[in-house]
């Protein structure tokens, strides 16, 4: 089947969906985002033949085996016509400068990374803050099931409390600057299907592992095509 969305109607829908964006300040600042995607693309990925990883125990982390993560790379996009749409469309200037224009932070020169995410049960991930080199964070919600409501991005305070949960209703996100108080993680409970999730971040241009990029060679520039 051939996949008939552009990234220029992406980019369209997701700039659509940043200036609707709801902004909440507490307990740090963060922007609620609904019908991020155009409902083609998310069911699009939802249905991509890539199977979940099985992990025995993550200990709390994404990177304790980093060849069973699934990025958005320039093979995979070839593979996925969805993926190459997706990831063109967000590293569209009009996009990228628009979420840096938001959210309050730089994107001219950085990368995109995207990662697509399939937990299972057993899943968790400690409280942490991302790393400053991440830009903006920004987890988009795929998750399908009748639990699939529980499965929200966990908040906490700067005592590693719980304080919060983010809304995992399908095809919303929420997006933040990363900083010293922007706590956050996922506590251990049941998941009785997969929980999908992309997480999107434009990175600063000392990104380490390149091989995460979905452009390696293409950092954000406003005088790109498009």
């Amino acid at each position: 089947m051939v996949f008939e969305v552009s990234p220029q109607a992406l980019a369209r829908h997701f700039r659509r969906a940043l200036l609707d964006a709801r902004q909440l300040d507490t307990p740090y600042r963060h922007w609620r985002l609904v019908e991020v995607l155009p409902a083609a693309v998310a069911q699009a990925l939802i249905s991509l033949p890539i199977a979940p990883p099985l992990i025995d125990d993550c200990g709390g982390v994404r990177d304790l085996d980093n060849s069973k993560r699934c990025f958005l790379t320039p093979a995979l996009q070839a593979d996925f016509p969805v993926c190459a749409a997706l990831a063109e469309a967000l590293q569209r200037p009009d996009a990228a400068l628009l979420a840096g224009e938001t959210c309050g932070f730089v994107a001219e020169g950085s990368h995109l990374r995207i990662e697509y995410i399939q937990d299972l049960d057993g899943a968790w991930l400690r409280p942490h803050c991302d790393v400053p080199e991440k830009l903006c964070s920004m987890v988009i919600y795929l998750c399908t099931g009748p639990h699939a409501s529980d499965w929200g991005t966990d908040i906490y305070d700067s005592g590693l409390r719980p304080i919060g949960r983010s809304s995992a209703a399908f095809n919303s996100a929420t997006i933040f600057v990363p900083g010293p108080n922007t706590w956050h993680g996922f506590d251990k409970r049941p998941i009785r299907g997969v929980r999908r999730l992309l997480e999107i971040n434009y990175v600063h241009p000392s990104w380490r592992d390149r091989s995460q990029l979905c452009f390696p060679q293409r950092p954000i520039s406003p005088s790109a095509a498009g």
